[in-house]
Formats: C-alpha cells, sequence, structure tokens
C-alpha cells in the first residue's frame, strides 16, 4: 500500500460470515437449547397445569367426602335422637303398663278385701239373725209384740191399740172416749216427733166422742 501511496487511517469490519455448513454447526447447539428450553417450558406449563387439575380434584374429593362426612354425622344424630325417643317412649309405656298393673292389682285386692267382708258382715247378721230367731223361738208373741212397741210414739201407740180395739170389736159392746183421750190424740206433733215419725198415713181422728162399733153379722 506504501508502494502504491495509500495510507491505511481506519478499518472497519461489518460483519463476518461463515460458510453455511460452518453456520448450521455453530447453531446447532444453541438451537438445541432453545428446543430445550421450550420443551422444559412446556413441560412446567402441563406439568403445572396437571398439578393444578390433580389439586382441584382432590379439593373436590375432600368436599364431598366431607359432605358425606356430614351427612352421616347429621344421619347418626337424628337416628339416635330417634333411638332416644324411641327408649322414652317405651320406657314411659312400661311405666304405664306397671302403674295399671298396680292399680289393678290394688283393685283386686281392694275386691277380696270388700268381698271378704260382706261374706263376714253376712255371716254376722245372719248369725246374730239366727240367735235372735233361737232366743224368740219359744217366747210368747205378746211378749214380742210389747217388745216391738219399745220406742214408739205415743200416737202410734195410741193408733195401735185402736186398731186392737178395731180387730175385737164383736168383743166390745160400747167405748167411750174421754175429752182429754181425744185432744191428746188430736195434739199436733211437736218438730222432734214431726222427724222422728215415719212416714205412713195418719190415722183418721173419729169426730164423735162415742164410738160405736157395727154389729157383727
Amino acid at each position: 500500500m506504501q508502494a502504491l501511496g495509500l495510507e491505511l487511517l481506519g478499518l472497519s469490519i461489518l460483519a463476518v460470515k461463515p460458510k453455511p455448513e460452518t453456520s448450521r454447526a455453530l447453531e446447532a447447539e444453541t438451537r438445541e437449547a432453545l428446543l430445550r428450553r421450550a420443551d422444559e417450558a412446556t413441560y412446567s406449563r402441563r406439568n403445572a397445569a396437571v398439578e393444578q387439575d390433580r389439586a382441584i380434584k382432590e379439593n373436590e374429593l375432600a368436599t364431598e367426602v366431607a359432605v358425606e362426612n356430614k351427612k352421616r354425622q347429621v344421619r347418626e344424630a337424628q337416628m339416635e335422637a330417634e333411638r332416644s325417643v324411641q327408649e322414652r317412649r317405651m320406657r314411659i309405656e312400661q311405666e304405664e303398663v306397671t302403674g295399671r298393673i298396680g292399680l289393678e292389682t290394688q283393685k283386686k285386692d281392694l275386691l277380696t278385701l270388700a268381698s271378704a267382708n260382706s261374706r263376714e258382715e253376712a255371716d254376722t247378721k245372719a248369725y246374730g239373725l239366727s240367735t235372735m230367731v233361737k232366743a224368740f223361738a219359744g217366747a210368747d208373741p205378746k211378749l214380742l209384740q210389747a217388745l216391738a212397741w219399745v220406742g214408739m210414739e205415743p200416737s202410734q201407740l195410741m193408733a195401735l191399740a185402736f186398731r186392737d180395739l178395731a180387730d175385737n170389736a164383736t168383743k166390745i159392746g160400747e167405748l167411750n172416749v174421754s175429752p182429754n183421750l181425744l185432744r191428746e190424740i188430736m195434739r199436733p206433733e211437736t218438730p222432734r216427733q214431726e222427724a222422728q215419725r215415719p212416714e205412713t198415713s195418719r190415722p183418721e181422728t173419729p169426730h164423735a166422742e162415742t164410738l160405736r162399733p157395727k154389729p157383727a153379722k
């Protein structure tokens, strides 16, 4: 260049281009690295998607398991409550049956006792009546009649006396009743006598002082 009178002032290399074969050989490693990185990125994305899908399914399964466990707990609680109610109902029914059995037993004992008491009372009354009948078997009828008159009111005794007179009217010729006796018969009863008087028809009071019996036919 000096020979030609030229001087190099500066040098710039614009590009260095290898041959196509050399270029392909140099680019192969870089291209493989890039492809490998792309595959790793794709695998990572797919793996992340699979992991995420698995986590979602596990969460869903865990949710279903939790729901089923909750339902089972609810059913068990309901069954326990129903069993408790049935046991309580059975216990109440058993107590009612036991109470009824006890009540029926008490009624039976009461009826047995009442029957025994009634039988003993009847036997006592029968024995007393039999004893009384035996005691008065040979007694005079007039004595028995006199004993029956004990405790009667005077008006009743007078009525019985007039009845006896009426029964023996054929043997009486004439009967005179004094005014005092007639006044005594017609005197009203006292409250005590009215309360003690039996509910029988009051004998009619004669209007005449002298009663004449009808002659016997």
